[in-house]
């Protein structure tokens, strides 16, 4: 690996982990076709940087809301004591809730991790899984969008969104695009089901980047690749930003469908490589 690489798919990632249009998808493809480098085999700690690196644009996307939702987890739990006078911050309590609620149905995806990681070599499931994202994205469009927003959303509401973030776990199915699609069609306002898909993936990235450091702290790190391992991170954190700020922009002009072209072009390439590789 050297330092384009290292570059290249930090941006890939930053850019495809919020754009909707899938981050594992890209990546996978970039891999079986181009040979950039082999995350699964060689550098599955660098896969697990990079995915930190985006995380870590959410935080600062979103400092003020994780911040209040942080202060109010340790006033539930009893390790931080209210001022005299303040009351609760019931809207925070709610998202964490809300998130809470919405991570349950990654549990069910446990027991089938190693088939999903299958299917990353898969480029003609991974094709076929563009083309889906494509198709969820330009329907999003065209459903009668609501106004629900933290106040007014429903557990079966979230339930849905964290379901299909669980089904977007296959590479080629974007997770932001499949959870604002599932948000917009329970009629979630435009904000509130781009705010709500971003500060759910923090549980979700979390999680399964502990598993991967596990499994990759027991394969062995590579010292020598650190000073590109930092590059690509701060690669993923720099662009991971912009995209967020681009998907703010985006939601507030109301059309999420433009996606859906790029995605079916996505697929459709991926499919005929696959078939004359």
């Amino acid at each position: 690996m050297d330092f384009f690489s290292a570059i290249f798919l930090g941006l890939v990632q930053g850019l495809a982990e919020f754009l909707p249009i899938s981050s594992s998808g890209h990546l996978a493809f970039f891999q079986q076709f181009f040979g950039l480098m082999d995350v699964e085999a060689e550098n599955l700690f660098f896969d697990v940087l990079l995915h930190l690196g985006t995380l870590v644009a959410v935080f600062v996307a979103y400092w003020g809301e994780i911040k209040a939702m942080v202060l109010e987890f340790f006033a539930m739990v009893g390790l931080r004591k209210l001022p005299r006078g303040q009351k609760p911050d019931r809207l925070s309590r709610r998202m964490i809730f809300f998130i809470i609620i919405g991570t349950l149905p990654l549990f069910v995806v446990l027991p089938i991790k190693d088939l999903v990681d299958g299917l990353y070599t898969n480029t003609i499931f991974i094709g076929c899984a563009f083309l889906l994202t494509g198709t969820l994205l330009f329907l999003s469009d065209r459903f009668n969008h609501g106004n629900k927003d933290l106040r007014s959303a429903s557990i079966w509401d979230v339930l849905l969104v964290g379901l299909g973030q669980a089904i977007a776990v296959v590479p080629g199915l974007s997770r932001s695009g499949t959870t604002v699609a599932a948000g917009l069609t329970r009629g979630f306002s435009r904000e509130f089901a781009v705010k709500f898909s971003f500060l759910l993936s923090i549980p979700a990235v979390l999680g399964a980047n502990l598993l991967s450091l596990i499994d990759a702290i027991q394969e062995g790190i590579n010292w020598s690749f650190m000073p590109m391992y930092l590059a690509g991170v701060i690669s993923a954190m720099v662009f991971g930003y912009l995209a967020i700020r681009l998907l703010k922009f985006i939601t507030q002009r109301g059309n999420f469908g433009g996606f859906a072209y790029y995605c079916w072009g996505a697929g459709l390439v991926t499919l005929i490589l696959s078939l004359i590789k």
